[in-house]
């Protein structure tokens, strides 16, 4: 279950490996099964599963279970707590979704190397 409040360094240590960057820009798209969001990773299941733990204890996204299958669906306000302290410093922008996608998919583009196990 996804904590009510996650902290901020709960949320940026959970953004900041890209293999879970990536899993949120593919949530993005639309709902997945853990097993469609693991086809793209050249990792095992269990190592996805503990990067989507992370995902979960951060509140960006949610798994629910419908059948035998578990499905992932993001949170978006997993990111507000991060992007009202980014306000703060008055440099920065509203995180708009939009904007965070494009960032992603760039940095899937970018070719981010993937890790084996989450931090």
């Amino acid at each position: 279950m996804a904590l009510q409040n996650p902290s901020l360094d709960t949320i940026f240590a959970a953004l900041a490996d890209p293999t879970r960057r990536a899993i949120l820009a593919m949530l993005l798209e639309d709902d997945m099964a853990v097993t469609d969001v693991a086809a793209p990773f050249e990792v095992s299941l269990a190592a996805i599963s503990k990067h989507l733990a992370v995902l979960v204890g951060a509140g960006l996204i949610r798994q629910e279970r419908r059948g035998r299958i578990i499905w992932c669906k993001l949170e978006p306000e997993g990111l507000r707590s991060a992007s009202v302290w980014m306000q703060g410093f008055g440099q920065f922008e509203p995180v708009d979704l939009d904007d965070f996608e494009r960032f992603l998919q760039s940095e899937l583009e970018g070719g981010g190397s993937q890790k084996d196990e989450p931090a």
